[in-house]
């Protein structure tokens, strides 16, 4: 009978051995997969592509602002339309087209005039103020009477805040977008692969990929990855795209 206890004793603790040898195993082989698959995980290169475009804008967009201030509002009034038939007709014989100019903003502004316990002193003063906008394809048009603007000053044209200002836009940018995606991301896959032969690897396949937005900005300007500037007061101007990709290394 002790025989047998100690029989079963036996085979019970080798049992006991072989599974947790089992367990060590597997653990062992579930901490190296683990291991390489993160190994695995880290073999990538992260490279940025960019495309440039040098494009000349092909709308401006010209506001010219005025006023006149004064205590009543009919001679106020007047003035203000005295300036706006002034701005009209620089824009005229500047070349341009009636339909190309349009009434853009008009505002009144009342300020009463108060002693210092705050009592109202003379009459209010009244502010007419008045926007007129030029809106045209012709850009090389639009520099030259630029250039002329100190015209409407000798005119009477009263020009307040950002008084005549031009603003120029690339309006074709869809018309781009392909071709310099597709640029920007050759370019990425060139940097990857030197990076690659640098290292002594190969360039395996995409893992992600991130498109950068447009920006648009003056040609002469510094390069800026994260501008969305639309141009601005330059008719010379840049497109610019980059895009970032990951790329496996084998």
């Amino acid at each position: 009978m002790i025989q047998k206890l100690q029989d079963s004793r036996a085979v019970l603790l080798g049992a006991v051995g072989i599974f947790a040898l089992g367990l060590t195993t597997s653990g062992y082989a579930l901490g190296d997969g683990l291991r390489r698959y993160k190994l695995a995980e880290h073999r990538t290169v992260t490279v940025r592509g960019v495309s440039e475009r040098n494009v000349t804008a092909d709308l401006a967009t010209w506001s010219v602002n005025f006023s006149h201030q004064g205590t009543e509002l009919a001679p106020v009034q007047q003035a203000v339309d005295q300036q706006a038939r002034a701005v009209r007709a620089f824009f005229l014989r500047s070349g341009f087209k009636p339909q190309e100019i349009t009434d853009y903003d008009v505002s009144l502004n009342r300020e009463q005039p108060t002693d210092r316990e705050g009592e109202p002193v003379g009459p209010q003063k009244l502010t007419v103020s008045r926007s007129i906008q030029l809106r045209t394809n012709d850009i090389t048009k639009v520099r030259g009477a630029y250039a002329r603007q100190a015209e409407l000053l000798r005119d009477g044209v009263e020009l307040v805040g950002s008084g005549s200002n031009v603003s120029f836009t690339f309006t074709k940018l869809n018309a781009l977008k392909p071709e310099m995606i597709a640029e920007a991301n050759q370019n990425a896959r060139r940097s990857a692969e030197q990076f690659a032969r640098d290292s002594g690897v190969s360039v395996g396949k995409m893992k992600t990929a991130s498109q950068g937005y447009f920006s648009v900005g003056a040609r002469d300007g510094e390069d800026c990855d994260d501008c969305g500037s639309s141009g601005g007061s330059s008719p010379f101007q840049k497109v610019r795209v980059v895009t970032t990709i990951d790329y496996d290394l084998g």
